[in-house]
């Protein structure tokens, strides 16, 4: 016995406002997906904190390094005055420079680092950066650890450190 199903002819989707409605809707599911990926910044008054990441650690190892930007939307300079994280026994603020002699050296920041008004200041390698010293466990590729900045004059933001695989750079979210 063969029995045959027939389609119906009425449209799913009868009328524009169902179609436009399920076309806004599926566009929203895909922004807000998109945007948790891609999203990767943190706000603070008229300071914008982009792409907090630093690299996974080898086993024993004792300090990691922090970066990120921060753009400074507003018409006063601010100060970025020192940063905390439950992953360390504390942390610092760091400068590399070339001395005298040629030879790059590192050292801790007194007074903090100024963010200008208007301006952007990058922490990257080889520049100002966060150390994390005294790690209380590895830091692992993918995986994410809060830090507090304190700012001189826009208060304090727990940013999310985004940890990217030992010894490579990090991917460019700097429009983030």
């Amino acid at each position: 016995m063969t029995r045959s199903v027939r389609a119906s002819s009425r449209p799913l989707l009868r009328s524009f406002e169902e179609r436009f409605g399920v076309a806004v809707f599926a566009l929203l599911l895909l922004f807000a997906s998109t945007h948790q990926l891609l999203a990767h910044g943190f706000k603070l008054g008229d300071l914008e904190i982009g792409h907090p990441w630093s690299r996974a650690t080898p086993a024993g190892a004792k300090v990691a390094a922090g970066y990120l930007t921060v753009k400074n939307n507003g018409s006063q300079p601010d100060r970025l005055v020192s940063v905390q994280s439950d992953v360390s026994e504390k942390a610092e603020i760091h400068e590399m420079a070339v001395d005298a002699k040629g030879v790059m050296t590192m050292r801790q920041v007194t007074g903090g680092v100024e963010i200008p008004a208007g301006g952007e200041v990058a922490l990257k390698p080889g520049a100002y950066h966060i150390m994390f010293i005294g790690l209380k466990a590895p830091v692992k590729e993918g995986e994410k650890f809060p830090g507090t900045l304190t700012f001189e004059k826009a208060g304090t933001v727990t940013v999310e450190f985004q940890a990217d695989k030992m010894g490579g750079q990090s991917q460019d979210h700097s429009g983030h």
